[in-house]
């Protein structure tokens, strides 16, 4: 049995019997005026953080989410697109896709506004999206693509930004481990399915992206996710996963790289009123600029004693030099 087989057993399970907190962290539910989230939902959210963010979701943008778990995230992406089909919604489980069709009618009981003609349920592949090439606007996963394996992961990423339309996101949430993980670990299939055992560092990662196109990296989060101890896991010493929320643009990609954002920021704090590199970035005195780590970089090879870099935090909220 191959390891996605073992993924689509698991999740079935869970859609028969929902398992409250199989993968999940403790995030705060959305509260939004007029948006009530099922229990039912809640006890279904088997992700690592939330794709769900409103400054990505002006203008009725066409959604599509891949995985649907219990249909938490696509009624909150509705709430943003008040439209027939306007969010997408792909599962390969059918059970999965069952028990999301029957909670948007719970769904449509405790909100006023919600119909659920506002998601098209779809039964698709991650590796074979049913949907048409640059038809979409903002595309999401959530604690999926870390049970990839290193070719699959590839194909569902390329998969995904056929799909986008040309500046279209691609949001995500996604366990990752910056320790090395053993063999035994690696291919344990229920591990993987667990999104334990398939974390990836947060280089090569955002390395898989960028290799298939995406020209800016967003990370904007960076969160405690689980230990795996030699007391319960098949490891000699004790391993901490994160979780991370990271939009990837289909920007063209620069022709001295991807922008990717860590979270850093450039402060001038020198005699001028601002300071202009003659590269589009203008610092203005003692005002923090968000940059990329390619900008980060080029002006802390300036060695000026008036620019201060930070370090990453892993926390980007728009904005900056690019």
């Amino acid at each position: 049995m191959s390891y996605l087989q073992a993924t689509n057993d698991l999740y079935k399970e869970a859609a028969l019997t929902p398992d409250v907190g199989l993968c999940c962290t403790t995030n705060p539910i959305w509260e939004l005026p007029g948006l009530k989230i099922p229990r039912i939902m809640q006890e279904m959210n088997y992700g690592c953080g939330s794709t769900v963010h409103a400054r990505d979701l002006s203008n009725n943008p066409k959604m599509l989410y891949v995985g649907v778990g219990g249909g938490m995230e696509l009624l909150q992406f509705s709430y943003f697109n008040r439209q027939k089909g306007g969010v997408v919604g792909v599962d390969v489980v059918d059970e999965m896709l069952q028990a999301s069709s029957d909670n948007f009618k719970i769904a449509e009981e405790e909100n006023d506004w919600f119909r659920s003609e506002f998601v098209d349920l779809k039964k698709g592949d991650a590796l074979n999206l049913p949907v048409e090439d640059n038809s979409i606007d903002v595309a999401a996963q959530n604690c999926l693509f870390n049970i990839f394996k290193e070719e699959d992961l590839k194909r569902a990423i390329e998969e995904m930004y056929r799909v986008l339309k040309p500046h279209g996101k691609l949001v995500m949430s996604d366990p990752t481990c910056e320790q090395e993980m053993n063999s035994v670990l690696r291919n344990d299939d229920r591990l993987r399915a667990l999104c334990l055992s398939g974390s990836l560092p947060i280089k090569q990662y955002v390395k898989a992206l960028t290799d298939v196109g995406f020209g800016t990296i967003e990370i904007r989060a960076r969160k405690p996710y689980r230990i795996l101890d030699p007391k319960n896991y098949p490891t000699d010493e004790l391993i901490y996963i994160e979780s991370i929320e990271v939009a990837a643009i289909k920007d063209p990609m620069p022709e001295d790289g991807p922008c990717i954002f860590t979270g850093k920021a450039a402060i001038y704090f020198g005699d001028e009123d601002y300071f202009d590199d003659h590269k589009g970035h203008v610092l203005l005195k003692n005002q923090p600029l968000a940059v990329c780590d390619k900008t980060a970089g080029a002006l802390g090879s300036l060695e000026r004693d008036d620019i201060f870099i930070s370090e990453s935090t892993y926390h980007y909220d728009g904005g900056g030099c690019c």
